[in-house]
């Protein structure tokens, strides 16, 4: 393949398999807005790959990356060759993986996403998307998540990742973190009720599972309250991303509540 070394075309096999990708601590990130994000951000990046589709998709993008890392050009052929997509955009970047070292600093006035169980990598996506939206302090994945760092929920999450900070974590090691800090634990759960107004004027964490399962036992157990979302039409669920993402937005909101 020219311009590409058979060294860095093995790295992108790697970097789309979990186990591997963890142990290169790098993220593979396609698409103009998301490298742009990304870029913004002041995320390190290794290299990156540019085709001809990206001058008729962003014209000054492949010569602004120059001033970022080392850009490799490619044919289109070549970059679809490479890419973890279908229908690639033009650009791809090896990003080095942001720490996660921030959880140790959770305090009283952190409002924080914690996803369980949330296997959907667009649905992780969307949801560190919409963290970052709503300026949530993070978003911790439990164990039984989708590797956050996936193609997939990067995509998905356009680049945010690199804005919202992201952690994985098990229940045991978040669990003392969070109540130390004395946030209090909501619960997604169509069994719950609006949230009270005095969760805007302080911290929490906001706990959302899977849409068949929800949020396992033990955090139910030690959870403040459970959070519902009024559904006159008598849907009966939505799924993860969608429901996260209204439940950030009212747990946000600076007063009132849904259907205030």
């Amino acid at each position: 393949m020219s311009g590409l070394s058979d060294g860095r075309r093995r790295l992108l096999g790697r970097l789309r398999t979990r186990r591997t990708r963890e142990r290169e601590a790098l993220v593979l990130l396609e698409g103009p807005r998301g490298v742009r994000e990304a870029w913004a951000a002041g995320a390190v990046a290794r290299f990156a790959l540019t085709s001809p589709r990206l001058d008729a998709l962003d014209p000054d993008l492949a010569d602004e990356l120059a001033g970022w890392c080392e850009v490799v050009r490619l044919s289109d052929a070549e970059l679809a060759a490479v890419s973890a997509t279908e229908a690639p955009q033009g650009v791809l970047a090896v990003v080095v993986e942001p720490g996660d070292g921030w959880v140790a600093d959770v305090g009283p006035d952190t409002r924080l996403l914690v996803l369980d169980a949330v296997q959907d990598p667009g649905n992780v996506g969307t949801l560190i998307r919409t963290a970052a939206a709503f300026d949530l302090d993070g978003v911790v994945l439990l164990d039984g998540c989708v590797d956050p760092w996936n193609p997939k929920a990067v995509r998905g999450s356009a680049g945010a990742a690199f804005r919202c900070p992201v952690a994985l974590r098990s229940w045991t090691a978040i669990a003392p973190l969070l109540e130390g800090a004395g946030l209090p634990l909501w619960v997604a759960d169509a069994a719950g009720a609006g949230p009270a107004d005095s969760v805007r004027r302080g911290g929490w964490a906001l706990f959302v599972g899977s849409e068949g399962r929800g949020v396992r036992s033990e955090i139910r157990h030690r959870a403040t309250g459970l959070a519902a979302i009024p559904m006159p039409g008598g849907t009966e669920s939505l799924n993860a991303a969608v429901a996260g993402s209204i439940l950030v937005y009212e747990f946000t909101r600076p007063e009132g509540g849904l259907g205030a």
